[in-house]
């Protein structure tokens, strides 16, 4: 089991696990709307070879944006790794602060990047309903029975990278 840059996995293996995990490889956040196959990221492989992980992210002036996280495998650290691997990257660009925007119903993500030393820095405001506009498909309820509604950015500044 490994991480390797993204480019090194098949891109039709990039775009079904997309596929099966977001029904689509378009990402619609107030930062932007992405094709996450076409993004630079990180993959972790099982023995088989199989994508049980994947990260994506961007670099803009000095700053690091994840813009999707995935692991299939909870528990096995497998989502810290990748998020090293994009923190490593932010470094060796010289980013200042690596960001991300989740979803006010992820709690499972909000968790994971706090205990990673990710701050809570902004709450967009129906941010979801304005990207509904483009990516009609995103659900109104999402997890724990939540109204997905607003965007939250949360960031880590490079001293802590």
């Amino acid at each position: 089991m490994s991480v390797i840059n993204i480019s090194q996995v098949h891109k039709k293996e990039v775009i079904e696990f997309f596929q099966a995990h977001w029904g689509t490889t378009e990402m619609v956040i107030s930062s932007g709307v992405y094709d996450c196959s076409k993004l630079e990221g990180f993959a972790f492989l099982d023995e088989s070879q199989k994508i049980v992980g994947l990260v994506t992210y961007i670099i803009r002036d000095k700053e690091c944006e994840i813009i999707s996280l995935d692991s299939i495998e909870e528990g096995k650290g497998i989502g810290t790794l990748l998020v090293q691997a994009v923190e490593d990257q932010a470094r060796q660009h010289h980013c200042t602060v690596v960001s991300l925007i989740t979803t006010n119903d992820n709690l499972h993500a909000l968790k994971f990047y706090q205990k990673r030393g990710y701050y809570l820095v902004e709450i967009l405001q129906n941010a979801v309903e304005r990207a509904r506009v483009l990516k009609p498909e995103i659900p109104l309820i999402g997890n724990d029975g939540i109204p997905i509604r607003d965007e939250i950015r949360l960031q880590k500044p490079s001293a802590s990278i």
